[in-house]
């Protein structure tokens, strides 16, 4: 039972994959085409209870859920005295920060 299981979530993981990558190059002409694409794939990470990785969670916006690509529909920053990221979703207009890490003191 677990195996099938398993085979089914690294093949749900393939297709994600594929799935992002695929819309990450389509964004630039074909936005909607793009939105469509990442949508299924959050789709299947949710029906096979898989976690989307990081890389891939940060390409979705925390408001409203669709795909953000840099330069197109998403303006990011750098900002504050706490070194920080700034992205701000031009879809719905939330903005929100990642604090970038400190260098050590030596």
């Amino acid at each position: 039972m677990s195996g099938a299981k398993s085979r089914l979530r690294d093949l749900a993981a393939q297709r994600v994959q594929i799935l992002m990558e695929n819309a990450l190059l389509n964004a630039r002409e074909r936005m909607e085409l793009a939105q469509r694409q990442a949508s299924i794939a959050k789709r299947i990470c949710e029906k096979v209870n898989l976690r989307l990785p990081y890389e891939l969670r940060q390409h979705f916006c925390r408001r409203c859920k669709r795909l953000i690509v840099p330069g197109l529909n998403a303006r990011v920053r750098i900002h504050g005295s706490p070194k920080a990221v700034r992205i701000t979703c031009l879809e719905c207009g939330h903005t929100y920060r990642k604090i970038l890490a400190r260098k050590p003191k030596t």
